[in-house]
C-alpha cells in the first residue's frame, strides 16, 4: 500500500512496495544487497514515514531533501555514469534492429532483455552493484550510502515503476530525445532498404525479361480489406509481433489457387504480401515514435 505525504512524495505502508514491474524489482535487489542491514532498516523507515520531503529529476541527476534529526533537511544527490554519443549510437542501432524493443518502450514497458541492446556498447543500463550509483549527502555521516541516501533509493524504485524512461535519462537520454533518435534511426534504415532495392533493380541484365508487376491487390490491401471506423488514439498501443513472427506465420498455410502455367505466382504473391506488411509496420512504428517525441 502506498500513500502521498503533504509534499507529494510517495510513502509506503508496512507491507512494502508490493507487486512491482521486473525492472523495479531489479533496482530493489540492488539496494537490498547492501550489507549494513540496520542502516537499511532506518532508511526504509524514512521512506515509509515521509522523511523524504522532495525528489527532483534534473537532467542526469537526482536531487532530494531528506529530513533527519536536525532542523534543516539534508541535501542528497544521486547519479549514474552516462554513456557518450558513440555508446548511444551502438545502443540505438541495436534497438532499431528489434522492433519489439521499440514497441515495448513506446508502451511504457521495459523489455526484459534490454541489456542485450546495451551490450552492443559494452555498457549497461542497470548498475551491476550499488557502488556504481554515485551519491552525496550533506549529513555528517561519513558512510556512503547513509540512511538518507538509501531512503531516496527506495523512492526512486517507485519512480521507475511509473516511468522506466527515467533509467535512460540517468544514462544520458531522456524520453523525448530517445524516441526522437529511434525515429531518425528507423528512417535511415528505411532509406537504406529503398536504396538497396533500387540498386538491385538497376543491376538487372538488359536481356533478362522484366518481372511481371504484382497484382494491384498486393500493392493496395484496401482493394480486399478495409477498416474505416475511427479509433480513440488514447486507447491505441502499437506492439510488434514476437521476433520472427508475422501475420502470415500465425495464419499458417494459405489455400491459394495454383496455375501450372505460372508455377512461381503463389510464391511471388506471398513474398510481395510479406514485404508490404513489413513496410507498413515500419511506417507505423516511425509515425508512433515521432508522435511520442
Amino acid at each position: 500500500m502506498t500513500s502521498t505525504n503533504g509534499n507529494g512524495i510517495t510513502t509506503f505502508g508496512d507491507e512494502g512496495l508490493g507487486q512491482q514491474p521486473w525492472w523495479v524489482e531489479q533496482w530493489m535487489e540492488l539496494i537490498n544487497g547492501y550489507r549494513f542491514k540496520k542502516r537499511l532498516e532506518r532508511a526504509w523507515g524514512y521512506a515509509r514515514e515521509g522523511n523524504v520531503t522532495s525528489i527532483r529529476f534534473e537532467g542526469r541527476r537526482v536531487h532530494a531533501r531528506v529530513q533527519g534529526t536536525g532542523e534543516d533537511p539534508y541535501k542528497v544527490k544521486l547519479w549514474l555514469d552516462v554513456l557518450n554519443d558513440e555508446d548511444w549510437g551502438y545502443v540505438l542501432e541495436a534497438l532499431t534492429q528489434k522492433a519489439r524493443w521499440s514497441a515495448q518502450l513506446l508502451a511504457g514497458i521495459m523489455p526484459s532483455d534490454i541489456e542485450r541492446a546495451f551490450a552492443a556498447s559494452g555498457k549497461r543500463l542497470f548498475p551491476f552493484k550499488l557502488q556504481e550509483v554515485r551519491s552525496e549527502c550533506s549529513c555528517p555521516d561519513k558512510a556512503n550510502p547513509c540512511k538518507h541516501i538509501s531512503a531516496v533509493y527506495f523512492l526512486m524504485g517507485d519512480r521507475f515503476s511509473e516511468d522506466p524512461f527515467v533509467l535512460f535519462q540517468l544514462r544520458g537520454r531522456n524520453r523525448s530525445k530517445l524516441l526522437e533518435d529511434l525515429a531518425e534511426q528507423r528512417r535511415e534504415v528505411l532509406t537504406k532498404l529503398a536504396e538497396q532495392a533500387s540498386a538491385a533493380d538497376d543491376d538487372t541484365p538488359a536481356d533478362e525479361p522484366a518481372p511481371l508487376p504484382p497484382h494491384p491487390a498486393v500493392l493496395d490491401p484496401a482493394l480486399w480489406w478495409r477498416y474505416e471506423r475511427s479509433l480513440d488514439g488514447d486507447l491505441v498501443v502499437i506492439t510488434a509481433a514476437l521476433e520472427g513472427d508475422t501475420g502470415l506465420d500465425a495464419a499458417g498455410e494459405l489455400p491459394l489457387a495454383e496455375d501450372p502455367r505460372f508455377p512461381e505466382a503463389r510464391d511471388t504473391f506471398l513474398t510481395n504480401l510479406r514485404a508490404h506488411g513489413q513496410a507498413s509496420a515500419q511506417s507505423a512504428m516511425v509515425q508512433a515514435m515521432t508522435a511520442g517525441s
